[in-house]
């Protein structure tokens, strides 16, 4: 007959409830916390809480080392006493008593579930449970605890250690000890089973790892190392020939495969045995030298870029880097060249921040490229000029205002506004009055940007010119939008004209015109600019009064 207490709630909601945190756990323990399988199990094991805080506000489980028992009742059985186990995880720290109370689904589950996965990996000189609770500071999980050192430790006893006697098998008195013996090479595991030497689970998975470790390192740049070390060593023109064959070979090899980190670790460590190596002849040096100049080659390095455009694995951006620092100077133009012709969008920015590299430390070059006759090595130079902010490409870029290609006066005039220095935007200014609506316009616009009030004498003789008449909306808002950023309320008057004044017969300016007006008066912002556009705020145009309108919400803001 069973003398346990009828539990308050059926047993079976417990055991639930257990299931699913336990499905949670290994979830947490396999997936990101992002993970879609991860958030399912958590959600699953909240909802699992719900029916047990309807009928209780706490919830009392007792810890044994197989079993999670609750009111007498086992609730989850583990009979394996490993880290898989929920038990034993518990039990093994001193856990002895688990008490959870309502709302703790909601405010302290995760952090729970992150600190039993914690402790399932965690090695003998880390923290363990009670230490990681303790300093989580639970307010809905409370525990009891033993001190696993003391407990069931019973007291010495002289004289029970001395009347203890000695029990010995009848069997082993009358039958003579026999031997075993095994055929030479051959081990009995039964021998290391549980004995001190058996390898526990923890030194299993070190093994475990060592060997996929050996297993994925990369043994060719051990191979190119060695060959460098032999080729030093060694000052016998054969061996000294036959190695640079191999290196040759090998390096082939290394393309081939897509080992881009080894490649350049090869053509670094080649220069540098160049160098390094005594009693070196002339012809052995260019021979060894040879390696990276040929990668730096047109015809080498193109193929190198394809291979990479038509491959669908991309590479690393360090392994990528560490190959161009190798490359000598001459391959930025190849490099460039290459930039248009990408296929993939990935690849291409991979290459452009490497070849970004190669250029700020090679800075001559880049400039040289800039004004070369190849366009479109042209047009990729000054675009990495102007993202690398180089200033010493302002005289090469200003040489190229004077293009009669409008992309290259646009590629040109952006860089320059990138860079931004005082000498950049200095020679900038003269583009406003550019034939291409395109280079105006990134010219005024850098320097609305930057407040470049230099230029706002040209941009005021750009309102007042003819060319205003013919220009787009776009190209109208950007002036005025520039002027208004610069003049401050010495331009009130020019603005006030355009918007308020009138001509002969009553006429106005053009909506337009009288609009950007209005929208520049809002970037001047001062109490005089305020009240030339309320003069204006009851205008009959309605583009011009949405315009007046929307610069007096930002004025007053």
């Amino acid at each position: 007959m069973d003398d346990r207490p009828e539990p308050p709630f059926p047993v079976a909601l417990v055991e639930e409830m257990l299931r699913m945190f336990g499905r949670a756990v290994r979830a947490h323990q396999l997936y990101l916390p992002n993970n879609p399988t991860y958030l399912r199990a958590l959600e699953q094991a909240r909802a699992a809480f719900l029916p047990i805080w309807a009928q209780a506000d706490e919830l009392v489980i007792e810890v044994t080392d197989t079993q999670l028992r609750w009111e007498g009742h086992p609730v989850l059985n583990e009979p394996d006493k490993t880290t898989d186990a929920l038990p034993w995880v518990l039990y093994k720290d001193g856990i002895r008593e688990l008490r959870l109370l309502r709302d703790v689904e909601q405010q302290e589950l995760v952090n729970l579930i992150g600190i039993l996965t914690r402790v399932r990996k965690t090695s003998p000189d880390e923290d363990d449970l009670l230490t990681l609770l303790w300093e989580q500071e639970f307010a809905f999980v409370r525990y009891r605890y033993v001190d696993v050192l003391l407990e069931g430790a019973p007291p010495l006893d002289a004289s029970e250690a001395a009347s203890t006697q000695r029990l010995v098998d009848p069997l082993q008195v009358h039958e003579p000890a026999t031997e075993t013996i095994l055929p030479a090479g051959v081990v009995n595991l039964d021998d290391f089973d549980a004995t001190l030497y058996f390898l526990d689970e923890r030194e299993v998975e070190y093994l475990r790892d060592a060997i996929a470790d050996e297993y994925a390192t990369d043994l060719r740049g051990n191979v190119v190392g060695i060959l460098l070390d032999v080729f030093e060593a060694q000052a016998d023109p054969a061996i000294r020939d036959e190695i640079v064959g191999v290196l040759d070979n090998l390096l082939v090899h290394l393309l081939t495969a897509g080992q881009l980190r080894t490649v350049a670790e090869l053509l670094r460590e080649v220069t540098l045995a160049a160098n390094r190596a005594r009693d070196v002849t002339p012809q052995q040096r260019e021979t060894l030298l040879s390696l990276p100049n040929r990668m730096s080659e047109p015809e080498a390095l193109s193929q190198l870029l394809q291979s990479l455009d038509e491959r669908a694995e991309l590479p690393e951006q360090g392994d990528l880097n560490d190959l161009f620092e190798q490359l000598r100077v001459g391959a930025l133009a190849t490099i460039f060249s290459w930039m248009g012709r990408l296929q993939s969008p990935r690849i291409r920015t991979l290459l452009e921040r490497a070849a970004q590299r190669l250029a700020a430390a090679h800075t001559s070059e880049l400039v040289r490229l800039i004004g070369i006759s190849d366009r479109e090595v042209s047009l990729e130079a000054i675009r990495r000029a102007g993202a690398m902010r180089a200033a010493a490409a302002v005289p090469a870029l200003a040489r190229l205002m004077g293009q009669p290609d409008a992309d290259v006066r646009l590629a040109a005039t952006q860089a320059l506004a990138e860079i931004a220095t005082p000498g950049a935007l200095q020679q900038l200014e003269r583009t406003i009055d550019d034939a291409s609506r395109e280079v105006r316009v990134a010219a005024v616009r850098a320097f609305a940007v930057r407040v470049h009030r230099p230029a706002l004498a040209r941009i005021e003789a750009a309102i007042n010119g003819k060319r205003l008449q013919e220009a787009d909306l776009s190209e109208k808002m950007v002036l005025f939008e520039a002027f208004g950023a610069m003049c401050g309320d010495g331009g009130i008057p020019l603005l006030d004209g355009l918007l308020n004044a009138k001509g002969f017969f009553g006429r106005r300016e053009d909506p337009e015109l009288r609009a950007c007006a209005a929208m520049a008066l809002g970037r001047v912002g001062s109490a005089d600019a305020i009240d030339v556009l309320r003069r204006a705020s009851a205008d009959k145009e309605i583009l011009v009064r949405n315009a007046v309108n929307r610069a007096l919400r930002g004025g007053a803001s």
